[in-house]
């Protein structure tokens, strides 16, 4: 019975901050090189604050440098910022390149969330940065 209603349950829809967590040790960055790559548009204390959540709604601009320095989407940390709105269902045909290898595959947010944070997960489990 207790199985069933994990399956049931919505999954966890992961904050800004720990999708730009898990994003960042994906990438094997350190929060003093994404301020570098921003060309210190985003100190990695003002970052630290954002990834720890007591920043919940970042200026777009620090968001757009965001999606620039790592590759995803602006949209994306617009949404989960809450500026914007879930557009819902991805077009099936479109390709997107939060999680490129998986492009293929069509992969709902929540499973592309999924494979970022046990991504990350992995690799700090290995020692990596």
């Amino acid at each position: 019975m207790r199985k069933q209603k994990e399956m049931d349950a919505q999954p966890k829809q992961m904050t800004l901050g720990e999708y730009l967590t898990d994003i960042r040790t994906v990438k094997g960055m350190t929060l003093r090189e994404v301020e570098e790559a921003s060309n210190r548009d985003i100190s990695n204390a003002y970052l630290s604050q954002l990834e720890k959540g007591h920043i919940t709604k970042p200026r777009p601009n620090i968001l757009h440098s965001l999606a620039e320095v790592y590759g995803i989407q602006y949209e994306v940390l617009m949404e989960k910022a809450g500026y914007i709105m879930s557009v819902g269902v991805r077009n099936p045909n479109a390709k997107h390149g939060r999680v490129a290898t998986f492009a293929n595959k069509n992969l709902t947010n929540e499973e592309e969330e999924e494979l970022l944070h046990y991504l990350a997960f992995l690799r700090t489990k290995k020692g990596r940065k």
